[in-house]
């Protein structure tokens, strides 16, 4: 992708699944990333190092606004700046609306809203100074449609993409960029942990593309909209979902 080469990428969740698939394909494009995550993402920092870019790991803690600010200020105290980043950190707690525990809601919000909120807020002033900068966030096809079981995820799936597009609204003359991809069903270890005959019969049969997406599609999405192929792209919602959403 054109201009990701040296650019400087931070990513939430990026220990283990769609994060980890991103920090892998941004170090292939020549990027230095900052792995972020609440989770030990040692293990990825050692496999984004071996394609020959700089990457460092940050313990974080996406729910709590000083967390997100010590994250921001570690990467520009390492690399000097901040050019991309990827809100990816996320979590669910399902269970149908007339069973949902308050709390499950709250700590569902907490993360996949709030934490995109205290992050890209740590990020801004960096990137209004340099007057560029790119903010990625991962919503779902859960956003888009709803589900059942998944209020609380459906609603801050919902939410972080009218933020992106306010966001895009208030500073694309300022020389940011604010978009979201939308996964569909795709192959985590998590959901490959399902039994065959279960994925087959609940998940696959519903994907008009006949199987599961990978962590490296989504990725490359991401990548796309971080490049300078991009630079007209603002506001908008990429969906990665085989078809599921037609």
């Amino acid at each position: 992708m054109r201009g990701l080469k040296d650019k400087v990428v931070v990513i939430t969740g990026a220990a283990s699944g769609i994060g980890k698939a991103s920090a892998l394909r941004f170090a292939e494009e020549g990027a230095h990333v900052v792995v972020a995550d609440f989770a030990d993402g040692s293990a990825t920092v050692r496999e984004v190092e071996a394609k020959g870019v700089k990457s460092i790991y940050v313990q974080t803690d996406v729910t709590s606004i000083d967390s997100a600010r010590a994250m921001i200020a570690k990467a520009i105290e390492v690399f000097g700046r901040v050019d991309v980043l990827i809100n990816n950190a996320g979590i669910t707690k399902d269970a149908m609306m007339k069973k949902m525990a308050k709390e499950s809601f709250d700590a569902v919000i907490a993360v996949n809203l709030t934490g995109v909120f205290n992050c890209t807020s740590a990020a801004l002033p960096s990137m209004l100074e340099n007057k560029s900068g790119v903010v990625l966030t991962t919503s779902s096809i859960v956003g888009l449609f709803g589900n059942i079981g998944q209020t609380n995820y459906a609603a801050s799936k919902w939410g972080v993409i009218g933020m992106t597009k306010s966001w895009a609204k208030e500073m694309a003359k300022n020389g940011l960029r604010f978009n979201c991809v939308a996964p569909g069903f795709i192959g985590t270890d998590m959901v490959r942990k399902i039994p065959a005959e279960v994925l087959q019969e609940k998940i696959i049969v519903k994907i008009p593309a006949g199987r599961l997406g990978e962590p490296e599609e989504v990725a490359a999405a991401f990548a796309f909209l971080a490049s300078d192929d991009a630079q007209f792209i603002n506001g908008t919602v990429l969906s990665v979902d085989g078809a599921c959403t037609i």
